[in-house]
């Protein structure tokens, strides 16, 4: 497995991690705000997850992680719409996010596809 900075789904997750730590910093109470609170927690779940399943020993260990990582990012465009409709993510930010987690959210699936595929070994 290539080391975790050289995945692109990882590459594409520290990049909307970054985007959404920025725009959380615009919500109302900044980064304190409950619905902030929780997207940073979620957006910062998608690269450590991938990171820490690279390091891990096997295709079936890293597919797990890579789960949690999925699963994280849907929580982070949920986040992210529940935000834009609240008023706190203007329409140009919104739609920088929503397309850097669309982008992240292919580009993971495809890697978890792939390590699914050696999880399953030869047939």
């Amino acid at each position: 497995m290539p080391a975790f900075r050289d995945l692109r789904a990882w590459q594409l997750a520290k990049a909307l991690a970054v985007e959404c730590t920025k725009a959380a910093r615009r919500f109302p109470g900044g980064e304190r705000h409950p619905l902030a609170e929780q997207l940073l927690r979620a957006c910062y779940s998608v690269p450590l997850n991938i990171a820490e399943g690279s390091g891990r020993k096997g295709a079936r260990e890293f597919r797990r992680f890579l789960d949690v990582a999925r699963g994280s990012l849907l929580e982070v465009q949920s986040a992210i719409d529940v935000a834009r409709e609240l008023g706190y993510v203007p329409a140009e930010s919104y739609a920088r996010l929503d397309d850097l987690a669309s982008e992240a959210g292919k580009t993971l699936w495809g890697l978890l596809r792939s390590v699914s595929d050696r999880a399953r070994g030869p047939n």
